[in-house]
């Protein structure tokens, strides 16, 4: 996808009639314009922003079926979410996906009887059969220790290690849109739903609006898909009355160096009324998550000094090593669409999804989460399309980037060679693109001077700028410094020293001009000044207020 795709998928939504208009490019938008595209059926796509730009690359980051749900009871949740995770590992995107290990730590014999129960029946929820994440196992106190040198050894008396799996989420939810447009769909981002098309109190389509160039478009369809997460309300309202109500729920993560915390283990432990997890993420841990009401707009959640500030104390109370806040590196602050409960507490609210009819012709998907977002594009397919439609088959379609995998996989560091590359970048293209690596490989075989790392961003290739533009569909800066790779939040300046050259590399390939380029790298910079005022605020509230001004990412 680039922009010339997006160009041609617009003169495609101005002239054909589609079977389905999905609203929403994050990852249940784009698995069910891939599950309708793949039962054969003609479907658009549009994001009102980048793919992912919300909540979709602003998660946990992890397929997990989720150990707190089996003491809510919700056991279906978990079987289902358990089953999902697996497949991603074995056809789906093994790629992207990696078994990883997390530690459970426990200080009494009844904490270990009842969270070992827990993680067996975790385990169990799987089925029969094999799968690709190791099962639990018990551990000494010096076996938890050697597995987690980090951890404050007068809190632990043991420890109970189960798998789970690590996802690179923006990157997962642009391979299944590259996936769906592979197989026929036109996907448009910065297309932005203004208003439904209706015809005799049916929903028909939608108007939309292209936020590159202020053009209007009509985009019609059989039935609508509304995969728009916190922004499900205001859908609804374009199309008549609101028949299922979202309640935003925030979760932050903080970003620390993987040196800060030593440890071949991630770590799960309580804290208060939510979990606090530390997860490994490369060259950095992920440490999250909050889990409270948000009372403000949904475009572009802040993260608060509060909630800084509760993570670090929540980590610490484990950890040997204090973190303070000049260890933070990054901070992302994503919302959950759960539906509507009372209370200003929200980690009790159901993490099922539901699919609505809300008005007719406008099926409406709300709730669940990521790991389970391929069922919940499923379910709302099924609903749009009705009785008759043929079986859905997403169960069986690799992603893009998946196909022969380990042979693509063992071959990677020779194809790194050919091109001059050392071979040492082949685990990270392959965790990135898969065998779609190639792609960035080609490029840097025709521009030799691409297959230097990025200044500021040693982590990735000055090519990768490019193939985000050329093959990803990035439009702006901050898609690919955010999105299609991660300089925003995992190197200390939140990437603004690796924004220079990016922003060259871009102008280059999508033909900006000076000003351009100045806009984009001055607009990227205010909003890195404008989050980090917002995290020395005292509240949500005082972390708007500090943001206010800000240049929008686009």
């Amino acid at each position: 996808m680039n922009a010339a795709h997006r160009a041609a998928a617009l003169a495609r939504m101005r002239t054909e009639t589609f079977d389905v208009v999905v609203v929403g490019g994050g990852v249940t938008g784009a698995g069910a314009a891939l599950d309708a595209a793949t039962r054969g059926k003609s479907v658009a796509l549009v994001e009102a922003r980048d793919l992912a730009a919300g909540t979709s690359s602003r998660s946990g980051k992890v397929f997990h079926g989720g150990l707190r749900y089996l003491e809510q009871l919700n056991f279906a949740l978990v079987r289902s979410a358990l089953r999902e995770r697996d497949l991603m590992v074995e056809r789906l995107c093994p790629h992207l996906a990696r078994p990883v290990p997390f530690l459970f730590p426990v200080a009494t014999p009844w904490e270990r009887s009842y969270m070992g129960a827990g993680i067996l029946l975790y385990d169990l929820l799987r089925g029969v059969g094999g799968s690709p994440v190791p099962r639990h196992r018990h551990l000494t106190r010096r076996a938890t220790l050697a597995e987690m040198p980090a951890l404050r050894p007068e809190r632990v008396r043991g420890g109970i290690q189960y798998g789970d799996v690590r996802v690179d989420d923006a990157r997962h939810t642009l391979l299944l849109a590259r996936t769906a447009a592979h197989f026929g769909a036109a996907v448009a981002t910065r297309t932005e739903m203004t208003g439904a098309l209706t015809d005799d109190g049916r929903v028909t389509g939608v108007r939309a609006r292209d936020r590159e160039t202020g053009a209007e478009l009509a985009i019609r369809g059989r039935a609508v898909i509304s995969a728009t997460g916190v922004w499900a309300d205001a859908v609804q309202r374009m199309a008549g009355d609101v028949q299922v109500e979202v309640q935003p729920a925030k979760g932050i993560h903080l970003v620390v160096p993987r040196a800060r915390i030593p440890s071949r283990t991630g770590l799960t432990a309580r804290a208060g009324d939510s979990v606090l997890v530390i997860r490994p993420w490369w060259g950095s841990w992920i440490i999250g998550t909050t889990d409270t009401a948000w009372a403000h707009g949904p475009d572009d959640p802040a993260a608060s000094g509060a909630d800084v500030d509760y993570l670090l104390q929540a980590a610490n109370g484990w950890l040997r090593d204090p973190l303070t806040r000049d260890d933070v590196t990054g901070v992302f602050a994503g919302l959950r669409p759960l539906l509507r409960g009372t209370g200003a507490s929200t980690a009790a609210l159901s993490r099922d999804h539901v699919v609505l009819e809300t008005t007719p012709g406008l099926f409406t998907v709300v709730g669940g989460k990521y790991t389970t977002y391929r069922l919940m594009a499923e379910d709302a397919v099924d609903a749009a399309l009705g009785p008759g439609a043929p079986p859905s088959v997403t169960a069986r379609t690799p992603l893009l980037g998946a196909a022969d995998a380990p042979a693509a996989r063992n071959g990677a560091g020779a194809s790194c060679a050919a091109v001059g590359l050392d071979p040492a970048w082949s685990e990270p293209l392959w965790e990135r693109h898969g065998a779609l690596m190639t792609e960035v490989l080609d490029l840097v075989a025709g521009r030799p001077e691409l297959g230097r790392p990025l200044a500021g961003a040693p982590a990735y290739l000055e090519a990768e700028v490019v193939h985000a533009a050329t093959h990803e569909g990035a439009l702006h800066l901050d898609d690919v410094l955010a999105r299609r790779t991660h300089a925003a939040w995992e190197v200390a300046d939140r990437g603004l020293e690796a924004s220079a050259r990016a922003a060259a590399l871009l102008a280059e390939a999508l033909g900006w001009d000076d000003a351009r380029r100045t806009g984009e790298l001055e607009s990227y910079r205010e909003r890195v000044a404008a989050d980090r005022r917002a995290e020395g605020a005292a509240d949500d509230a005082a972390a708007v207020a500090a943001r206010a001004g800000r240049p929008r990412a686009a």
